[in-house]
């Protein structure tokens, strides 16, 4: 069951289910509506919402700034061969921000939705940066 949720703007909610479901392990929990999805994936709930001005997590700011996706906050999952999801998704068409980097914990590289918010896919390399020991 998820524990945390995390929200993202997208362009298109049916793109970006299909990229989550298809290229990342998610599993559609529900879509009642075109401009909002629910996802999971182990203990995360990804919640996509499209800019809607019905109402919702897409509906603009009393200011009247609009959400729009993209933006450095991102999810992390952890992945045990990170140059060989990189090959897998590269050869499917995903697009990268950058290459793997090696951080004092782990390795990552930043990919992007189809809707350009980043995910950041994470080798670690020490035994106090796994999510599970």
């Amino acid at each position: 069951m998820a524990s945390v949720s995390v929200r993202y703007i997208v362009d298109d909610v049916d793109a970006a289910i299909a990229f989550y479901t298809s290229r990342l392990g998610f599993h559609e929990e529900m879509h009642p509506a075109p401009a909002f999805a629910m996802l999971s994936r182990g203990e995360l709930r990804l919640l996509l919402s499209q800019p809607n001005p019905a109402g919702g997590g897409g509906q603009a700011m009393p200011d009247g700034t609009r959400p729009q996706p993209g933006g450095w906050n991102r999810i992390s999952l952890e992945v045990e061969d990170l140059a060989g999801e990189v090959e897998r998704l590269r050869e499917a068409g995903v697009r990268f921000r950058n290459e793997i980097v090696t951080g004092v914990g782990g390795n990552q590289i930043l990919l992007e939705d189809p809707s350009g918010n980043p995910v950041e896919l994470f080798q670690p390399t020490r035994p106090e940066a796994r999510l599970s020991t």
